[in-house]
């Protein structure tokens, strides 16, 4: 599945996904954010609590994912997440079936877009220059969170950058 562009309505809601990445890093966490959206309306947000919870698995997306509850229809959302998701949460977003994810930076860290594409989720790439000029902010400020974080992710040959 090729990406699309994101439209204006998704930049809208890509901004709610990073005022929470900006919360996080406001509360001393790493700074990612998500929003799930159905027919137009925020389900939940989230955000990456490792620090605050000290929760290894609640990345911005498995945080929103948990905030959506029980009885969601996945399959009818759209995840809106400040940074590109990890293999972890891109494992989540298969999981729980949803089809759709807009994101705002792949140029900090380029994470398993390429593998959600390979399994038909539809992605819309942003590339925000104010999330990706806020994301080399935080990892220069906060490297030791950000390797953390990571868990020493290395960047596979042939992975999108």
């Amino acid at each position: 599945m090729p990406y699309v562009d994101p439209t204006d309505r998704d930049r809208g809601f890509l901004r709610l996904a990073f005022e929470e990445a900006r919360q996080g890093y406001a509360e001393g966490g790493v700074a990612v954010g998500a929003v799930l959206v159905r027919d137009g309306e925020v389900v939940a947000r989230g955000r990456n609590r490792l620090v605050q919870e000290s929760n290894p698995i609640l990345h911005g997306e498995t945080d929103c994912i948990r905030n959506a509850g029980r009885g969601v229809d996945f399959g009818q959302t759209t995840l809106y997440t400040s940074l590109s998701p990890c293999a972890m949460c891109a494992g989540a977003i298969l999981l729980f079936g949803i089809p759709r994810v807009v994101i705002g930076d792949n140029e900090s860290f380029p994470g398993e877009i390429d593998w959600l594409l390979r399994h038909d989720v539809e992605i819309a790439l942003a590339n925000d220059r104010e999330m990706i000029d806020f994301f080399a902010r935080f990892r220069r400020e906060r490297p030791d969170l950000w390797d953390e974080d990571i868990k020493g992710y290395v960047e596979r040959p042939g992975a999108q950058t």
